[in-house]
């Protein structure tokens, strides 16, 4: 066979790709780094990034071939590793496109269940498609193991087919951190308090800063410092104030939720290697002092956090009964928006499966299982807007062998729909008042009181037109009979 040309696959985009996005959601690239993209085909991400203000440079062998290579900040490797033939050539790829990064490699490749539907011959370890490309398909764990092996160095998993590799531990540490961390909205205080509204200028940047960290600021990390020291002699005092306005109860609250996010954090660490503290940034270090005191302290009590997490007695006890999610079972399911507030043993059991699999875009419904340690991620479009969204696909992760099932509904003709949406998340989201309204409804009218027919669209839809109803938005009402024609006279 003859060999295949790499230029044939680059394609035209009119956005970023996954991993460049990633790299931009993630802080990664941004216009204080400078960016290289690695194989960049025909430069629809360079433009656009330029577009937004990112210092952004690019090689391709076969559309820019005289293009430099640029040491950069940030480096990206997006779905070139898919189109060479040769596993050393990958691996020589690999550690040429590491040498020119300054901070960090993204690497993006197709996954097995991404050939699906894609016809080609056979052809090395991929196959050849109509197109005449060469494509190679990886497993999660063998692209983790291609990239962790040629580049001696542990990578992150960002989503599915897309790894991050650090070359700072403390940066690297930041990333894993940051994920784990809720978001938090930062109490109102009472207006009628004239002290505070005096300084609400410099205190409510205190504020924040305590939302995000549930500590006070050390020296340099807060810009106002000065100016709320002169007013109320020591940050301490002016905190006093805040709380005093406030309430004492919320922001304990908010340090419980800060320790959390930081056992969590130092639980999935262990999963590869977890950082000693001097290996940690300045801002982490402090926050580990200021809400365990010590390091080792805080490493025991996530090791049991750990440990728990793999009693699956444990999690069946805990989504027995939850204030939000459903339980079903065999399963516990609950929305993205609430996966942070969930216990954190069952924070870190979901974890492990996004350890090795990373974020999963599109995904906004986690389905933990209660019985087998799988984790999966279900697709269901429009979740807000449309009130039964039809499942457009899943992803499971089974933690005992490592392995990934993806299954695709959206050319099923009777895909799995959604009922009760109030159910997967908090009582605090915005719209959970609008789905328990339109679920008393469908209660009251007798709609979902056969759960083995409405579970899927074609059963739910013959159990609206049995009792002449129909859903408009999100709410129930009769349909509009359709006018008969009149008669023409003569």
């Amino acid at each position: 066979m003859a060999p295949v040309s790499p230029k044939k696959t680059a394609i035209s985009r009119t956005d970023l790709s996954r991993p460049v996005r990633i790299g931009v959601e993630e802080g990664l690239i941004s216009e204080e780094h400078s960016f290289f993209d690695y194989g960049c085909g025909r430069g629809d991400d360079l433009r656009r990034l330029e577009e937004m203000g990112i210092q952004a440079a690019g090689w391709d062998p076969g559309h820019r071939p005289d293009a430099p290579m640029k040491k950069s900040d940030t480096v990206n490797l997006g779905f070139v590793l898919n189109v060479v033939e040769d596993e050393d050539e990958r691996r020589d790829i690999l550690r040429s496109a590491w040498s020119l990064s300054g901070n960090a490699l993204i690497v993006g490749a197709r996954l097995k269940h991404d050939r699906k539907g894609l016809k080609g011959e056979d052809h090395e370890d991929g196959l050849v498609t109509s197109r005449g490309t060469f494509q190679k398909f990886f497993d999660q764990s063998e692209l983790r193991g291609l990239i962790d092996q040629s580049l001696e160095a542990e990578c992150l998993a960002a989503a599915p087919g897309v790894f991050i590799v650090f070359r700072d531990e403390a940066l690297r540490q930041t990333f894993l951190a940051r994920r784990q961390r809720r978001s938090t909205n930062a109490p109102r205080p009472r207006k009628s308090d004239i002290l505070f509204e005096e300084h609400k200028g410099i205190l409510e940047p205190l504020m924040e800063f305590y939302t995000e960290r549930g500590r006070l600021p050390g020296p340099g990390e807060l810009a106002e410092t000065l100016a709320i020291e002169e007013a109320f002699g020591t940050l301490r005092q002016a905190f006093a104030v805040i709380r005093l306005v406030t309430g004492k109860e919320v922001w304990a609250r908010i340090e419980e939720d800060r320790r959390q996010d930081m056992l969590v954090y130092l639980a999935l660490a262990r999963l590869s290697k977890r950082p000693r503290m001097g290996q940690l940034s300045s801002e982490m270090q402090r926050d580990v002092r200021a809400l365990f005191g010590t390091h080792k302290k805080a490493c025991e009590q996530a090791d049991e956090l750990l440990f728990a997490a793999g009693d699956l007695d444990k999690v069946h006890e805990l989504t027995a009964e939850k204030p939000f999610g459903k339980t079903t079972p065999d399963s516990f399911y609950v929305h993205i928006s609430a996966l942070s507030s969930i216990d954190p043993i069952l924070r870190v059991y979901e974890g492990c499966a996004r350890h090795y699999l990373g974020h999963v875009e599109d995904a906004n419904i986690i389905k933990m299982h209660r019985h087998r340690f799988q984790v999966s991620y279900l697709s269901y479009p429009k979740f807000e807007r449309k009130a039964h969204p039809c499942l457009f696909d899943s992803l499971l992760v089974n933690l005992d062998t490592l392995s990934i099932k993806y299954r695709n509904y959206s050319e099923s003709e009777n895909p799995p729909v959604l009922h009760r949406k109030e159910a997967f998340i908090r009582s605090q989201h915005r719209l959970h008042s609008r789905f328990a309204t339109l679920t008393a409804q469908e209660e009251r009218a007798g709609l979902l009181d056969d759960t083995s027919v409405i579970g899927t669209s074609q059963g739910w839809a013959s159990t609206l037109v049995k009792h002449n109803l129909a859903v408009r938005g999100h709410r129930l009402v009769r349909p509009t009979p359709r006018p008969h024609p009149v008669p023409k006279p003569g």
